[in-house]
C-alpha cells in the first residue's frame, strides 16, 4: 500500500499543476516531493548521507508539512504491515520448496544490503541543475520511519524477483529490444530520462513476480530487470546450466563428488582367463582360420617357429602383396634413363637396408629410394625433427648406432619369417589369423622403411594405408610423440624378441536380430567417472572406438581413443595390412597384443611416458589375455537424425556383431569395457550410446563396465536409468519400442536441432512414474 499511496499523491499534485499552469513556485513543490522519494530510497546512514536544498516559500510550507505527515504516517503503517505482507509476498504458487528456502535466504540477505539510488535510477546528466550541499540532518528526522520501511517493502520484492532467477533454470541472453515496437512509457517518465512505469502498484508488481516466476533471470542485475516490458517481446530459451535434463526433469539430488562408481563393483565382473572356457587344439582351418607358426612346436616362453618353412611367393588380389616377392618390381617409368628395363625391388631394398645410415639425411633418402610412389612424393619433416630436435646426441647414436640397423636387419627376415601367404580379411567374410609376435613386428619394421609395394587404385579405397610415410610428414608435436611411442616399441622387442601369438578374426553378422520382439533382460553394470579401458577393464572384452578403417589416423594426425591405444599396443597397426573396411555388420576382434608404452593425456596433451613392462598372463595358445574389439560408429552431422530407427538398428547389430561369442556361451564370457563410443567428433549422444550399448551387451550375454572419462554426470544418468530398467524387469525389446515410440512422437515433431524433451526424460514419463533407486545399489 506505501507505493499505491506514493502513486496517488504524485498523481495528484501532476494533477493539480497541469490544470493551474504553475510556475516556478509550483515546479519547486514537485520538485520537493521528487526529492523526498528520492531521500527516502537512499539507505546510507543520516550522517553520512549529502541532503538536497530545496527553496520552499513560505507560503506553500503548510503543504510540504502534510507532505513529511504523509510519509511518516505511511511509515508507520508498512512497519505495521511488514510480516503480514511479506509472507503472502514471498510465497509463488509456482516455487518449490527448494525455491522457497532460498527465497528466505536471499531476502535476508537483501535487507542487510543498503538500497542505493544507482540500484533504481538513471544517473542524471552532469548539467543538472539541483544544487547539492554537504550538510548534515538537515530535516532529515522525520523521513527515517518512512525510508526504513519502504526499504524493507522493496527489498522483499527485489528478493522475491532474485530468487526465481537463481533456481536451476536459466535462460539465454535476452534478444535486443525491437525499437519499433511501442513501449508503454508515461509522460513524466519520457521528460525525466527515466524508464520505469509510474503504475507499479501492488497488482503490477504480483504479476511481475508471477511472470518472473515461470522464465528466470541471470544473477547479474540489471536495471533493465526492472522494467515492465511486454513478455512477448523476449523469446526466452531455457536450458539447464549445472545438472542434466535427467535430474532436473526428476529434481533428484546430484551426486555427491567423492562418489566416483556406481552399480555392481568391478570385482564381480567376468574376466579372462579366469572365467573363460577351455580353448580347442590350435589348428590350421582352410577358409576359416590361417596360422602361420607351427602349432606342434609351440611352448611357453619360446619363440614359435614360422610355418612352412619356405617363403611361399603368391602375389593376388586375395593376399598381402609381400614386399619381398618377386612381382614386385620396379616399372621401366620409374627408373633412370639408362635402367629401362624393369627391376626387383626387393633387390635394392636389401641394397638399400643393408647398409647403416649414419644421420637422419641418410635415412630418408634410403627410404625414399627404394619405397613407393607415395612417400617419394611426400617429405619426412617429422623423421627429420625427431632425430635432430627432439633426442639428445646420445639418443641419436644409439638411433644410427645400434636400433635402426637391427631394425634394418629384422625387416629383412621377412621372406623367412613371413613365409605363409597371408589372407586379406575381405568384407563378407568371417575368418581369423594368427601369427606370432615376431612376425608382427617383422611386418611393423617394413612398414616403418616403407617397403610394401603400392595397392593398386581398386585397393587403395577399401584398405587403409600400412606404410609409414604419412607419419614422417610435417613437424607437429603430435607427431615427435608418435614417434617415442613407436620407437620404444621397435627398441623393447629388438632387445627382447616377445614369444606369443596374436590372433585377428573378423566377424561378420549373419542376420540382424529382431530387436523389438527380444525378451532379454539387462545384464550387470558397473559404471564409473575414473580408470581406463586398458588399465581397469582388464581381462575384459575392451571396446576400441573404430574408424571403420581399422587404426584410423594412427600413422596419419589423429590422435584420440583408437590411435592411442595403437599406438600402444603397436601389434594392432598390422591389422591395417589386410584389414578391409568394416561393413554394417562387421567387427574386427584382435587377441594377444601387448602393451609397450605408457602415456598421459589425450589428442593435443598426449605425451609418450615411457616404456611399460605388461604382466598380463597368457592362454593356452600363448596370447596375452587383452581382448581388444574394433567397432565403427555412425557419425552424424545433425542431431536428431541418429535417433532414426534404421540408425539405432544400425548401432545395436555392430555393437552385437562386436560383443558377442558364437563358440562361447554367457556364463564364460567377460564383460564388455566400453565408453563413450561414436560420441565427440562423430556427434553422438552419449546417453543414447550408453544405453545402446547396453542393450547388445544384454542380446550378447554379457556385463558391462562403462567408464565415462571424467563425466560424473553422465555416471549418474546412465546408473539411474539402468537401476529403473532392471527394477521394472524391462526387457531389450521393450527398450528398442521406447527409442521407436521417442523418435515418432518427441524427435520428428521437434522444430529445434535438439527435443525439448530428452531421451531418458521421455523413458520414465512413458515406463512410469520414476523412483529413485537405493543409494546401496
Amino acid at each position: 500500500m506505501a507505493s499505491y499511496r506514493l502513486w496517488r499523491l504524485t498523481c495528484f499534485l501532476r494533477k493539480e499543476l497541469s490544470e493551474k499552469q504553475v510556475c516556478t513556485h509550483n515546479t519547486l513543490i514537485l520538485w520537493s516531493a521528487q526529492a523526498v522519494l528520492v531521500t527516502a530510497l537512499i539507505g546510507a546512514p543520516s550522517s553520512k548521507r549529502k541532503n538536497v536544498v530545496i527553496y520552499i516559500p513560505s507560503q506553500l510550507s503548510s503543504i510540504n508539512k502534510a507532505l513529511h505527515l504523509c510519509f511518516h504516517t505511511t511509515g508507520i503503517q508498512i512497519t505495521a504491515q511488514k510480516k503480514a505482507k511479506t509472507k503472502m509476498d514471498a510465497q509463488p504458487k509456482t516455487r518449490d520448496e527448494r525455491t522457497k528456502g532460498y527465497f528466505k535466504k536471499n531476502a535476508l540477505r537483501q535487507q542487510k544490503c543498503p538500497n542505493t539510488l544507482e540500484r533504481w535510477l538513471v544517473r542524471p546528466l552532469k548539467n543538472s541543475n539541483v544544487t547539492e550541499e554537504s550538510q548534515e540532518g538537515v530535516g532529515m528526522a522525520e523521513e527515517v520511519g518512512f525510508q526504513r520501511s519502504s526499504t524493507l517493502s522493496l527489498d522483499e520484492k527485489d528478493a522475491e524477483k532474485l530468487s526465481i532467477s537463481d533456481t536451476d533454470e536459466e535462460t539465454q541472453p535476452l534478444t535486443p529490444q525491437n525499437l519499433d515496437h511501442p513501449q508503454p512509457q508515461s509522460a513524466a517518465a519520457t521528460g525525466s530520462g527515466f524508464s520505469q512505469k509510474n503504475s507499479h502498484d501492488e497488482e503490477e508488481l504480483e504479476r511481475q513476480a508471477a511472470s518472473s516466476a515461470e522464465g528466470s533471470a541471470k544473477k547479474r542485475i540489471k536495471i533493465t530487470d526492472f522494467f515492465s516490458w511486454p513478455s512477448q517481446c523476449f523469446p526466452v530459451k531455457r536450458r539447464w546450466p549445472d545438472v542434466s535434463s535427467e535430474e532436473a526433469d526428476r529434481g533428484k539430488k546430484i551426486k555427491p563428488a567423492h562418489v566416483k562408481w556406481m552399480g555392481t563393483p568391478i570385482s564381480e565382473l567376468n574376466r579372462i582367463p579366469e572365467c573363460g572356457g577351455t580353448l580347442p587344439p590350435l589348428n590350421d582351418i582352410p577358409g576359416q582360420h590361417t596360422v602361420l607358426i607351427r602349432t606342434d612346436l609351440l611352448k611357453k616362453d619360446e619363440v614359435p617357429v614360422p610355418y612352412p618353412s619356405k617363403f611361399i611367393d603368391i602375389w593376388d588380389s586375395i593376399h598381402v602383396k609381400m614386399p619381398c616377392s618377386s612381382k614386385n618390381i620396379i616399372p621401366a617409368e620409374d627408373q633412370e634413363p639408362q635402367h629401362l628395363e624393369s627391376k626387383s625391388r626387393w633387390e635394392q631394398i636389401k641394397k638399400t637396408l643393408t647398409k647403416k645410415p649414419t644421420n637422419v639425411d641418410e635415412l630418408t633418402k634410403a627410404i625414399i629410394k627404394h619405397s613407393a610412389f607415395q612417400a617419394k612424393n611426400g617429405d619426412t619433416a617429422a623423421l627429420h625433427s625427431y632425430c635432430t630436435k627432439v633426442l639428445d646426441p646420445d639418443a641419436v647414436e644409439h638411433l644410427f648406432d645400434s636400433l635402426l640397423p637391427d631394425m634394418m636387419q629384422l625387416a629383412l627376415r621377412v621372406s623367412e619369417l613371413c613365409t605363409k601367404p597371408i589372407p586379406l580379411l575381405k568384407r563378407g567374410v568371417s575368418h581369423s589369423i594368427t601369427m606370432s609376435q615376431e612376425q608382427v613386428a617383422c611386418l611393423l619394421a617394413n612398414a616403418f622403411f616403407c617397403t610394401f609395394p603400392q595397392r593398386d587404385n581398386r585397393e587403395c579405397c577399401n584398405y587403409p594405408d600400412f606404410n609409414f610415410f604419412r607419419l614422417f610428414k610435417g613437424s607437429s608435436s603430435k607427431k615427435m610423440e608418435k614417434l617415442k611411442t613407436l620407437m620404444c616399441y621397435f627398441k623393447m622387442v629388438t632387445q627382447q624378441i616377445p614369444t606369443g601369438l596374436v590372433t585377428f578374426s573378423r566377424r561378420k553378422l549373419e542376420k540382424p536380430l529382431n530387436w523389438k520382439s527380444s525378451k532379454t533382460l539387462l545384464t550387470k553394470l558397473h559404471i564409473t567417472c575414473e580408470g581406463t579401458i586398458e588399465d581397469d577393464g582388464y581381462g575384459m572384452l575392451q571396446v576400441d572406438f573404430a574408424n571403420k578403417f581399422v587404426g584410423g589416423g594412427v600413422i596419419g594426425a589423429g590422435l584420440v581413443q583408437e590411435e592411442i591405444r595403437f599406438l600402444i599396443n603397436p601389434e594392432l597397426i598390422v591389422s591395417r595390412l589386410f584389414t578391409e573396411a568394416l561393413d554394417d555388420d562387421e567387427s574386427l576382434v584382435v587377441t594377444g597384443t601387448q602393451q609397450f608404452s605408457k602415456y598421459t593425456g589425450y589428442s593435443e596433451t598426449y605425451k609418450w611416458s615411457g616404456s611399460f613392462q605388461d604382466k598380463t598372463p597368457r592362454d593356452a595358445w600363448q596370447r596375452r589375455c587383452t581382448e581388444i574389439v574394433a567397432i565403427d560408429a555412425l557419425k552424424f552431422e545433425h542431431f536428431l537424425e541418429q535417433f532414426h530407427p534404421s540408425k539405432i538398428n544400425r548401432e545395436l547389430n555392430k555393437a552385437f556383431c562386436g560383443f558377442r561369442h558364437p563358440e562361447e556361451k554367457s556364463p564364460t564370457l567377460a564383460a564388455v569395457a566400453t565408453g563413450n563410443w561414436g560420441c565427440g567428433v562423430f556427434g553422438g549422444d552419449t546417453r543414447l550410446k550408453a544405453l545402446i550399448q547396453m542393450l547388445a551387451a544384454a542380446e550378447a550375454g554379457r556385463d558391462v563396465a562403462y567408464f565415462t572419462f571424467g563425466d560424473s554426470q553422465l555416471m549418474t544418468d546412465v546408473h539411474n536409468m539402468h537401476s529403473f530398467l532392471t527394477q521394472r524387469n524391462i526387457s531389450v525389446g521393450e527398450v528398442h519400442h521406447l527409442l521407436g515410440l521417442y523418435y515418432s512422437s518427441v524427435c520428428r515433431s521437434s522444430l529445434t536441432q535438439r527435443p525439448e524433451v530428452s531421451l531418458y526424460s521421455f523413458i520414465y514419463s512413458q515406463v512410469g512414474s520414476y523412483e529413485a533407486p537405493d543409494e546401496s545399489n
